[in-house]
């Protein structure tokens, strides 16, 4: 354990909700619930307006709707977040070169590994510090915990939530710890809080108490003598730095189960564009190609097929991912739908053959299409032939998830409050503006398009420098 609390652990506060009000001026101070909207979806993020009413993260989307029937419900807008965690990651950065992302919105940083922290007041000055520096950037609020370890730098940044800092002086963590409830401790879940409350231990002094060998008798080996010494606040565990991007993968979870085949690969090959997408944004490429099937009865599938060398070809993952979903049976329905790529390079060593076989591919369809048209004309020109019936490709419907950004040539941004029966509402308005008007179109309506998120923060000409005014760099 060290002497002074130079670990930190910020966990930034009910991140994608918070996000959502700070971009949407007429739902701040109002409850906002972020995750799946249908019928099989559940809470990613609930604002603190919703936590009143018993919304928490991880609950049924439909029980969230019950208990708060008034609450905004928005679909995630992960471009957004993931803009937002690399601008507050930058900032950790600039910290200590030992940062250790743990999601989007939280991390470790070890202070004194970066030079910026060596005692108590230099620790706190940091953390005060990095909190205005993230509502500077971000225009939102993050909560901090130092302490000599990363166990305990994690319980002093809940205890300092919402919008807080907390530091946990050295020499003072067996008391802290001791009256707190046993779920207080990494690790302990609901079925080990119960097994450990049937023994007669609700407290973490009743851990420590209860001595090694009994915990070893109730828990197992492993996980007894792990509970024992955080019970005592030893936790030796280091702060790694970020590891490797291992895969790029994106999926969808459809509130129907899809039947139409067709509809299927067109979902497919919509989802291959949007992982190319994702691994061009992070200078990436790959060379295995994975499809992830789930279907009606919730066995899951995965098939994956590995190329001669990484590629970002948008044309070459779409058709590798076509080939893998011609071997997987979807005719009693699928309910989820992923694609993604692994086997990651920052460089693209183009596979000449996968992509010689993806335009032979669209060359055949090309012909096959053309030889249909030439027979359809050379049958209209018969008298009394029976026209036949063209095969009908459904159109890609437009969506318009709830929350997400859109443009309209007269009426300027927005965002899609509802949509359904035909027609999408949406509500006029930036992140900088006053709550704006609601208007409602017809769905397909060309003068509505969708449009990506705005900045929370209006940009600066220094931020093109990667550094703020009065702020450390960030990424």
């Amino acid at each position: 354990m060290r002497n002074a609390p130079t670990i930190l652990h910020l966990d930034m506060d009910a991140f994608f909700a918070s996000a959502e009000q700070a971009s949407k001026p007429s739902l701040r101070g109002k409850a906002v619930v972020v995750g799946g909207l249908g019928l099989r979806g559940v809470v990613a993020t609930a604002s603190y307006e919703a936590r009143v009413f018993g919304v928490h993260s991880a609950m049924p989307m439909a029980q969230a709707r019950r208990l708060a029937p008034n609450a905004a419900y928005l679909v995630p807008r992960f471009e957004l977040y993931r803009e937002i965690s690399d601008q507050v990651m930058g900032l950790l950065r600039t910290l200590s070169p030992l940062v250790e992302p743990l999601s989007l919105d939280e991390a470790f940083v070890d202070l004194e590994a970066g030079g910026t922290a060596w005692d108590d007041a230099s620790a706190r000055l940091a953390g005060v510090k990095l909190r205005a520096d993230i509502r500077a950037v971000t225009g939102l609020t993050g909560s901090v915990g130092l302490a000599a370890s990363k166990m305990l730098a994690k319980i002093a940044s809940e205890q300092a939530k919402p919008d807080g800092l907390v530091v946990i002086e050295p020499g003072t963590e067996r008391a802290l710890l001791g009256p707190m409830p046993v779920r207080t401790l990494p690790g302990v879940g609901p079925a080990t809080g119960d097994h450990l409350r049937r023994g007669g231990i609700n407290t973490v002094d009743g851990i420590a108490e209860a001595g090694e060998d009994e915990l070893v008798r109730l828990l197992g080996k492993a996980h007894g003598h792990a509970l024992y010494a955080m019970a005592l606040a030893r936790d030796e565990r280091p702060v790694v730095a970020e590891r490797e991007t291992k895969s790029v993968s994106v999926e969808d979870t459809y509130d129907v189960d899809i039947h139409d085949r067709v509809r299927v690969g067109l979902e497919v090959q919509r989802l291959a564009d949007r992982c190319v997408q994702r691994l061009r944004r992070a200078g990436l490429s790959g060379r295995t190609i994975v499809l992830k099937v789930r279907r009606y009865d919730f066995s899951t599938l995965t098939r994956s097929e590995t190329l001669r060398g990484p590629t970002d070809d948008p044309a070459v993952v779409q058709e590798a991912a076509g080939r893998l979903l011609e071997a997987v049976d979807t005719t009693g329905g699928v309910r989820l739908l992923g694609v993604g790529v692994s086997g990651l390079a920052d460089y693209t060593q183009e596979d000449l053959f996968a992509q010689a076989q993806a335009q032979a591919t669209a060359q055949a369809r090309a012909a096959v299409e053309e030889t249909a048209a030439q027979e359809h004309s050379d049958g209209q020109g018969e008298e009394g032939a029976e026209e036949p019936a063209a095969e009908q490709v459904p159109a890609a419907e437009r969506r318009w998830p709830a929350g997400h950004d859109v443009h309209h040539a007269e009426y300027g941004h927005g965002w899609v409050q509802g949509s359904g029966l035909g027609r999408v509402t949406v509500r006029f308005e930036t992140p900088d503006s006053e709550p704006g008007r609601v208007r409602t179109f017809r769905t397909d309506d060309r003068a509505l398009e969708p449009a990506d998120p705005l900045p929370l923060v209006p940009r600066r000409p220094e931020d093109s420098t990667g550094v703020s005014a009065g702020a450390p760099g960030r990424a």
